[in-house]
C-alpha cells in the first residue's frame, strides 16, 4: 500500500489536469447540443450521404437529431481519444521512470519483492483510471441533467463501460511495454494509442481490413453498434482481454528479470 500511495502522490497533478480537460470538453460538448439540436436533422442526412467518411466514424448509422446519436460521435471521440492517451501515458512510464529519474536504488532497497512493486504500480495505474472515469461520468451526467435530456440509460452506461475497458487495455499493454524501456517512452505510448484509433478507422473504411478490429480496442467502443444493439461486441472484447492479460504478464515477467540501473 505504501508504494500505491507514493505513485498516487506522484501522479496526482497529471490525473487532475487530464481529468479536468476531458471533463470540460465533454461538458462543453453536451451543453452545446440544445443550440445545435434543430440543425442536427439536416446534418445527419448530410453525413449519411458522405459514404466512406461517415462509415469510418459510424455516422451513417446514427441519428444526430437524437441526443444519443450526437453524444455517441462527438462526446465518444473526446472520451475515447482523451482516455486512451491518458491511459497510455500512465502505463508506458510506470515501470521505466525509476531508471529514467535514477531513483531505482531507493525503491529497491525497501523490503518488498519486485513482484510486489509491479503489482502495486499496476494497482496505482488502475486506480487513477478509475478515479478519472468517476469524475468524468459525474460531470457528464450533471451536464446532461442540466440541459434537460433523459437519454436511454443502458447504451449510455455501456458506452462509458466500453471506454473504461478500453483505457484499462491500453494501460496494461503499455504497462507491459514499459518493463522493456529505461527512458520513459511517452511518445511510444501516445503513438500507440493514436495508431489503435486510426486502425479502427481503416477497418471501418474497407472490408479487406476488417481483421484489424481484432487488434484495436476501439472496435468494441463503436457508438453506432452499442446504441443500436444495446450491448458490447463480445468477440472483440474477448480478444481485448487477452491483450490485457498478455500486457500485464509481460510487465511482471520482464521487470522481475531485468537489470535495473540506478
Amino acid at each position: 500500500m505504501t508504494l500505491i500511495k507514493h505513485e498516487l502522490k506522484q501522479g496526482w497533478m497529471t490525473l487532475i489536469v487530464w481529468t479536468m480537460v476531458i471533463s470540460f470538453m465533454l461538458a462543453l460538448c453536451v451543453l452545446v447540443y440544445p443550440e445545435m439540436e434543430t440543425q442536427m436533422g439536416d446534418v445527419s442526412s448530410m453525413f449519411a450521404e458522405m459514404g466512406g467518411f461517415s462509415a469510418a466514424f459510424g455516422m451513417d448509422r446514427l441519428n444526430f437529431g437524437e441526443f444519443m446519436g450526437f453524444f455517441g460521435v462527438e462526446c465518444g471521440n473526446i472520451l475515447g481519444l482523451g482516455g486512451a492517451f491518458f491511459a497510455a501515458l500512465l502505463g508506458i512510464s510506470v515501470l521505466a521512470k525509476e531508471e529514467k529519474e535514477q531513483t531505482a536504488e531507493f525503491l529497491l532497497t525497501h523490503p518488498v519483492s519486485r513482484r510486489e512493486i509491479v503489482g502495486q504500480k499496476l494497482a496505482a495505474v488502475l486506480i487513477q483510471i478509475f478515479l478519472m472515469n468517476v469524475i468524468v461520468i459525474t460531470v457528464t451526467s450533471a451536464s446532461i441533467w442540466g440541459i434537460g435530456e433523459s437519454p436511454d440509460m443502458r447504451p449510455l452506461i455501456l458506452l462509458f463501460l466500453a471506454y473504461f475497458i478500453l483505457q484499462v487495455e491500453v494501460a496494461c499493454v503499455c504497462f507491459g511495454m514499459s518493463a522493456f524501456l529505461s527512458q520513459g517512452g511517452v511518445g511510444i505510448g501516445l503513438g500507440m494509442a493514436a495508431l489503435l484509433y486510426f486502425l479502427n478507422i481503416i477497418a471501418n473504411l474497407t472490408d479487406g481490413a476488417k481483421f484489424l478490429k481484432y487488434v484495436t480496442p476501439f472496435s468494441y467502443t463503436e457508438s453506432a453498434d452499442i446504441i443500436a444493439d444495446r450491448c458490447l461486441e463480445v468477440k472483440y472484447l474477448a480478444v481485448g482481454m487477452v491483450f490485457t492479460v498478455i500486457g500485464v504478464g509481460m510487465g511482471f515477467w520482464r521487470y522481475c528479470k531485468k537489470d535495473i540501473f540506478s
